[in-house]
């Protein structure tokens, strides 16, 4: 039986009655039964399952390390052994505290994500198995982080004005040590030859100490001297450790602060003439960059809005640096109010979008605070530990510490941004969405609208192309009295990618509960996680996105204990969708295509409806599902996977003397009062039509964000000369004067047209006036003399 689940790779949890006899499991591998076990579903029929897995609290850490990981359920002697291992590799001592709590102390990796690691208690057998989040160093547990007091002042110390004691803090208790050491650690990426072949390698080390044995007091302040000897770092982090620790000891119980350009600590012809010592860095800086592959046609174009960039969440993330939502001060880019980075790096790269208050893209061809793309992404990207993948690190290696020579340290921004231009977004194209809402209402990708209330699973969108499954579960309506009535509702929704890890969202109670690969996830520390193939974002307990590899994502909302969940697909998709949110082509008519290719008409009754939603039924087989309660196996694991002896109520007549026709038609109105007034009547309940109302609106301000644009390109500055306006989309229009003693020759106006092309002439310059003055002689001559 356990074989059969291991085979399939997928917990049939059918089985679970038989897996509570040992003597059926006797023949299974340890590896197998381990991650079974594991599993949240195996919890339920195995009572013994927390001998072999465990979990720890807190569950991420900083991927710096140094976090205690308490393992939750193990009490263990005081003297006794506990020996972790992290990733199969990291081996290190564990810590047993006064009351038998163990504690695995995070290691330093380059990666983020789930890190699995296993534990010894008598320093052979590693028979217990859990994992713990490591996260963004920025992402990590604020409280735990050691503060550099005015970060202006550290970033640009030996610039002019610049100068003085540097002062970091900490919280003193949450290193368990009356005296402490402060170190600095470094991160570069070398080149390192095996196998006949040279490639770059991260590489964070131990420099030196800033101070050993001191007083535990929070606070540490220093007179920073120039290093010769190490000035070949300019990224690093301090580090803080009890006093107990020797000097560069990796992987214990620590507090770091974040990665910082170390400005301080550089060479004294840095401190002597900064301007000239940066100008000269970042010429190189710019040889380099000539030298190394061009990655900025690779990149997504930027969308051409905001409110675009903040609606495209498959694609687009806000960039906490400059966020509108926080008032986030854009330190980076001036000007801006709020910018957003691709989700998904490109070989490593990765695109940066900013905006002003009007919601236009800023460009660097028109203010050095426009949006600037990345040789390094700074989220990282998969496989992480090689360069530039490192998150974080390498993107301050290649494109911050860069900024600094060039912009802020010396005049030649320009080098800067002529590496780093705004791509603009003549070629960027919105995504389609479609969405399934209330009791139960379909708006498909083409814009196509009908009502199926069928109970069971089904699949919201199949592309086989793609490799995309996303899978719906539907459960009876029941009001708050306990009723039930003839509709459905969403209850849970499945989905994967590829290879990419199996990410369910379900309803529970008042808010949405995250599996992966059926086991629940928690969000109480972090709301971004890095996972297989797909990342997840919960803002709140009752929102919750899903975003996969090929820009592909599932919006899912709670409201008044209703789900919607919205998919948002890139053009690449275009007729590679089938289910119930349609085929995405621009035609509605071929939007209810079932499985064997045939299409029903738009205009079909809702009984055959009814039968085209049940057709697009899962099976067994296919289902991604989760099934950890007698309910889901007695109610949708066992019967078909849709429900035949459902009928729900296909019209509902609206009474004159309905109590409720008052208040609903009062409430119900607008282009999606036809769904609200479904909803009110099936229900009876104004809250029920009233989230079922507010869900399509939300879907209607959405499809008005995504609406295509049309961009006609960025138009230069004539030399000499002004350009009055920064907008480059259809309608608007950018005006041209010249300064003094110049007059411009052609185009003084140019307006974007709707094929994407500007009016006037393409070459536009302002003349020197005598010059022109000869210039109109000299043609006048000429066109007297051909006559």
């Amino acid at each position: 039986v356990i074989w059969i689940v291991c085979y399939f790779e997928r917990p049939l949890i059918h089985f679970a009655s038989l897996l509570e006899s040992p003597s059926r499991v006797d023949s299974v591998s340890h590896e197998c039964l381990l991650s079974l076990t594991c599993s949240s579903i195996l919890t339920n029929c195995c009572s013994d399952s927390n001998q072999s897995c465990f979990q720890v609290s807190p569950y991420s850490s900083s991927m710096l390390g140094g976090r205690a990981l308490q393992i939750l359920g193990l009490t263990l002697p005081p003297d006794g052994r506990l020996l972790c291992r992290f990733k199969g590799e990291i081996e290190q001592q564990g810590i047993i505290d006064e009351e038998g709590h163990p504690y695995c102390i995070s290691p330093l990796l380059y990666e983020t994500g789930w890190i699995s690691f296993d534990v010894s208690t008598d320093g052979t057998n590693f028979n217990r198995s859990g994992e713990y989040l490591s996260v963004h160093p920025s992402k990590a547990d604020p409280s735990f982080e050691v503060t550099l007091v005015n970060s202006t002042l550290w970033q640009n110390y030996g610039t002019p004005n610049m100068a003085g004691q540097l002062t970091m803090t900490w919280n003193s208790s949450l290193t368990e040590s009356k005296r402490v050491n402060v170190e600095l650690w470094g991160y570069r990426e070398v080149s390192r030859s095996t196998a006949g072949s040279s490639s770059l390698q991260a590489e964070i080390s131990y420099l030196y100490s800033l101070g050993r044995n001191i007083s535990n007091t929070g606070d540490f302040s220093f007179f920073p001297q120039p290093r010769e000897k190490f000035s070949m770092w300019e990224l690093g982090n301090i580090r803080i450790t009890a006093s107990s620790t020797s000097e560069g000891e990796r992987n214990v119980q620590s507090l770091w602060s974040g990665g910082h350009v170390l400005a301080w600590h550089l060479e004294q012809s840095f401190r002597d003439d900064p301007s000239a010592w940066a100008q000269r860095k970042c010429l190189q800086w710019d040889d380099l960059e000539r030298k190394l592959p061009d990655f900025l046609d690779e990149l997504i174009d930027c969308p051409c809005s905001l409110a675009q960039a903040r609606a495209d969440t498959g694609r687009f993330h806000t960039d906490y640096s400059c966020n509108i939502e926080t008032g986030s001060v854009c330190t980076y880019h001036p000007g801006s109010v709020h910018c957003v980075r691709a989700v998904q790096a490109s070989h490593g790269s990765g695109q940066q979008c900013c905006y002003d208050n009007t919601g236009a893209l800023v460009l660097t061809g028109d203010s050095v605070g426009g949006s600037t793309p990345d040789r390094a992404h700074d989220w990282g990207s998969p496989p992480y530990g090689e360069p530039p993948r490192v998150p974080g690190f390498s993107h301050w290696l290649h494109d911050v510490t860069s900024f600094c020579y060039c912009c802020l340290w010396s005049d030649l921004c320009h080098v800067y941004l002529n590496r780093r231009p705004s791509s603009g977004c003549r070629r960027y194209q919105p995504p389609k969405a479609g969405v399934v809402f209330g009791n139960l209402h379909f708006i498909t990708f083409d814009g196509l609208s009908y009502t199926f209330n069928g109970r069971g699973e089904y699949y919201l969108l199949l592309s086989t192309d793609k490799n995309l499954s996303i899978q719906t579960r539907t459960e009876q309506l029941k009001l708050k009295n306990g009723t039930l009535v003839k509709a459905a509702q969403l209850s849970s929704v499945v989905m994967k990618e590829n290879s990419s890890d199996v990410i369910e969202v379900r309803t529970a109670g008042d808010h949405l509960q995250v599996l992966r690969n059926q086991k629940i996830l928690p969000f109480t520390e972090q709301r971004w996680m890095d996972l297989q193939g797909v990342f997840v974002f919960a803002p709140s307990p009752q929102n919750v996105t899903v975003i996969f590899s090929s820009g592909a994502a599932v919006e899912l909302r709670l409201h008044e204990g209703a789900m919607t969940a919205t998919v948002l697909l890139p053009v690449e998709f275009s007729n590679h969708s089938l289910g119930l949110l349609g085929r995405m082509n621009s035609d509605p008519s071929d939007d209810l295509t079932t499985r064997s290719g045939e299409v029903i008409s738009a205009n079909a009754t809702q009984e055959e409806i009814f039968t085209f939603g049940a057709a697009w039924n899962i099976s067994n087989m296919s289902s991604l599902f989760t099934y950890d309660s007698h309910y889901l196996l007695d109610s949708y694991f066992f019967p078909l996977s849709h429900d035949p002896a459902f009928v729900p109520a296909f019209s509902l007549p609206l009474k004159p003397d309905d109590p409720l026709a008052a208040d609903m038609l009062s409430m119900c109105l607008g282009e999606g009062a036809h769904f609200c007034i479904h909803d009110t009547l099936i229900s009876r309940s104004l809250a029920v039509g009233n989230a079922t109302l507010r869900a399509h609106q939300h879907h209607q301000a959405l499809m008005e964000a995504l609406k295509p644009v049309v961009s006609c390109g960025w138009l230069p500055t004539p030399r000499n000369g002004k350009k009055n306006g920064t907008h480059y989309l259809e309608g608007k229009t950018l005006s041209f004067t010249c300064n003094e003693g110049y007059i411009l020759y052609r185009s003084t106006e140019r307006t974007c047209l709707q094929e994407g092309t500007w009016t006037g002439e393409h070459l536009f310059i302002c003349i020197f006036s005598l010059l022109l003055s000869v210039i109109t002689v000299i043609s006048i001559l000429l066109h007297r003399n051909s006559q």
